[in-house]
């Protein structure tokens, strides 16, 4: 079986930092992208920001600047530094993988770890 296991959610006032991370473990050939989404309250899922397997990353608009987002690929982790915080960052932060593992080639998804940002 193949786990995406997050860490690193939490409460932290406007203009603090969090970091996140994405640990995947299983039988793992190989991943490619992996990548950060979060959903607020009423709101869809959006990507945050991803990362191929060769470094190349890509930042959704709101948080180019703020967000870095770096894997470890001896690790099969990858992590989400925030800083600047502010209140419309608050939402469940999900990690996705697109991971080939011993059951195939699947696009698998992280449990969610919730951060808010208020004062």
């Amino acid at each position: 079986q193949v786990q995406l296991v997050e860490s690193g959610g939490g409460l932290v006032q406007p203009g603090g930092s969090l970091r996140l991370s994405c640990a995947a473990s299983g039988r793992i050939f190989s991943i490619n992208t992996m990548g950060w989404y979060r959903q607020a309250p009423g709101k869809e899922r959006e990507l945050v920001a991803a990362i191929t397997s060769g470094g190349s990353t890509n930042y959704a608009d709101s948080v180019k600047g703020r967000f870095t987002i770096s894997r470890d690929n001896a690790k099969n982790t990858v992590y989400l530094q925030m800083n600047s915080l502010n209140p419309e960052d608050t939402a469940v932060y999900y990690c996705n993988a697109e991971i080939r593992s011993y059951y195939g080639a699947n696009d698998y998804w992280g449990q969610g770890t919730q951060v808010t940002v208020s004062s």
